[in-house]
């Protein structure tokens, strides 16, 4: 695949752009104050890298321990902006007994439908800044609270160390602690030259790559018909901007559930690597079914699997009996 002229003189500064992983300094941005009823503690001001992430936008906090049969998935997901994390979330949502929710969608629904938060997440998206941690805890935790003894993924939140702690703490309230922190590790090389095939359904937040996911019909969404733009953010200037973020807020926050799961066994921390989604699928599904069997699969994801085994069985004996055939003749 070839990649644009603008995205290999990008390469040279990615090495510039790592800083030290223990560092937690972060870019002076500025932030979003003026939402009523929302605190404005000194953790609550930082701000955190807005992705317009794809996946379904519900979710699910469980109550529960244990390991293996009856424990609950609690899982969040860090990764490069553009390395799966929406891509995978789903895959898993749609084989699996999982609720997801995005950040990324419930903001899309706000810029959609034009709320205050919506306008200055458009705003600040476009010039790939930075929103408030108070405005994205709100939003994520009313909804978690909502919804009781079930596996959930939560994509998109947190992005900062701070982020992480004031997350924890709300789930220790909940008597629902983390569970599982999956890092999903994509060379800088790939994402730089996966963003410039990428096109979206703002909608519904399905992302299409004309590389090796492209719409049916070109320029238009699958299901919908609809047509498909590119996202605000996905440009190289923007993308380096958000890798730098990136690098800064998050190395600390995985650092910091490491340490965690050092002491707390209820905790699992996992490295996936690979170049494509389709390359990581097979860890992550691994992970689940090893450390959180009660987590079943759909039925329709059954009645699928079991119908495919059905045709490749006939196809089998079709073969044989045609092999058999011959030889006899």
């Amino acid at each position: 695949m070839s990649v644009p002229g603008p995205l290999f003189s990008l390469r040279a500064q990615l090495h510039v752009l790592r800083p030290n992983v223990q560092s937690s300094a972060r870019p002076r941005l500025s932030t979003y104050t003026g939402r009523r009823g929302i605190s404005q503690s000194t953790a609550a001001q930082k701000a955190i890298p807005f992705s317009l992430n794809t996946g379904r936008a519900e979710t699910a906090p469980a109550t529960g321990h244990g390991h293996g049969e009856g424990r609950f998935l609690r899982m969040i997901m860090f990764g490069k902006p553009g390395a799966g994390k929406g891509t995978l979330s789903a895959r898993l949502v749609k084989k699996y007994e999982i609720v997801s929710l995005s950040t990324g969608d419930l903001l899309r629904q706000h810029i959609a439908e034009k709320t205050e938060v919506g306008l200055l997440a458009k705003e600040i998206v476009a010039a790939g800044g930075l929103l408030p941690d108070d405005v994205m805890l709100k939003v994520v935790t009313s909804k978690l609270d909502k919804l009781y003894n079930k596996h959930w993924i939560l994509d998109g939140f947190p992005r900062t160390l701070g982020q992480g702690k004031m997350l924890d703490e709300h789930l220790s309230r909940q008597g629902s602690p983390m569970s599982l922190v999956v890092n999903l590790d994509v060379p800088d090389d790939v994402i730089l030259s996966r963003i410039s095939d990428r096109w979206v359904h703002l909608p519904s937040g399905r992302v299409y790559n004309l590389s090796y996911n492209p719409p049916k019909v070109a320029g238009h969404d699958d299901e919908t018909g609809e047509p498909l733009t590119k996202r605000p953010d996905d440009n190289p200037e923007t993308f380096a901007r958000r890798l730098e973020q990136f690098y800064q807020s998050t190395s600390p926050l995985l650092a910091y559930y490491s340490a965690k799961a050092a002491s707390d066994a209820s905790l699992k921390v996992a490295t996936l690597a690979g170049r494509t989604s389709d390359e990581i699928w097979p860890q992550l599904e691994g992970v689940i079914r090893t450390h959180f069997s009660s987590v079943k699969e759909r039925l329709d994801s059954k009645r699928r699997t079991s119908l495919s085994d059905a045709v490749l069985a006939r196809q089998e004996k079709d073969l044989r009996e045609g092999a058999n055939a011959s030889l006899t003749n």
